[in-house]
């Protein structure tokens, strides 16, 4: 007949085996807590060095002896006169607070002797069968003599958008993918001279013909470090109060054999 007494404490070796599965996942989760607070000082630091830069002087833009550091130079200010190839320009699909459209991506042959692929901001549909049309169809923007563009520095987009890759064969892009659109429109000529690694961002100064729109780039961060962090902190803290609680069950279930002894 049952005595009725509850169970008995667990074996030794078990509470060792638990005791280190739960050390290790403290730990773990210490860890990744720790990473996250790591991350969000870096984070913090990269949208301060953004702010600065979006609100400086404009420098002129690398030419071919900078290109190899130009990663640093990201959302940097920067200023360049040229000339448009408006007949090599593409059209990369975009969403923006003006709906569904294009960014108009032209090659600038800029007075350096290098060229820049130049984002000059947002069309419509209807926009972009405008600027695809022969010169005397471009709504008067047919390729100048000079000009100068004043934007931010953005890195290249290699591949493509979200679950969409680039087409060149079609003419589909989804991303602005400096090489491939270089490639595609033929910008390696020795006419044109070297191509930047980046693409510039052109500011919102109004063109002629009212469009593209510029000034439409994102400076939106996401920044949900501290929330992770607290939260791996919080299932650590979690896991040591439960097996603070284990513990303190055992010791007391040996410590009743024990007296019963």
């Amino acid at each position: 007949m049952a005595s009725g007494r509850g169970r008995g404490p667990r074996s030794m070796g078990l509470l060792v085996c638990l005791g280190i599965a739960a050390l290790i996942g403290i730990l773990g989760f210490l860890a990744l807590g720790i990473w996250q607070v790591q991350r969000l000082g870096w984070k913090q630091a990269l949208i301060a060095r953004v702010e600065s830069r979006i609100h400086a002087q404009p420098v002129p833009a690398p030419g071919p002896a900078g290109w190899a550091a130009s990663a640093a130079d990201e959302y940097r200010r920067v200023r360049l006169s040229g000339s448009f190839q408006q007949d090599r320009a593409t059209f990369v699909q975009a969403v923006t607070e003006r709906g569904g459209g294009y960014w108009q991506m032209t090659p600038l042959r800029s007075d350096a002797g290098f060229t820049v692929l130049v984002n000059r901001g947002f069309v419509t549909p209807d926009q972009r069968s405008q600027l695809s049309g022969p010169a005397s169809a471009l709504n008067g923007q047919v390729p100048v003599a000079q000009v100068r563009v004043t934007g931010l520095l953005r890195l290249s987009e290699p591949g493509g958008g979200f679950l969409r890759h680039n087409d060149p064969a079609a003419d589909r892009w989804y991303s602005r993918d400096v090489a491939a659109i270089a490639a595609a429109r033929g910008l390696g000529e020795r006419s044109l001279g070297e191509v930047a690694p980046y693409f510039v961002d052109a500011d919102a100064t109004p063109d002629p013909a009212g469009f593209p729109v510029g000034g439409l780039t994102v400076l939106r961060f996401a920044n949900n470090h501290l929330v992770y962090a607290l939260t791996w902190f919080a299932l650590a803290l979690m896991l040591a109060a439960a097996a603070a609680f284990v513990i303190r069950g055992e010791c007391r279930l040996r410590r009743a054999v024990e007296n019963e002894h």
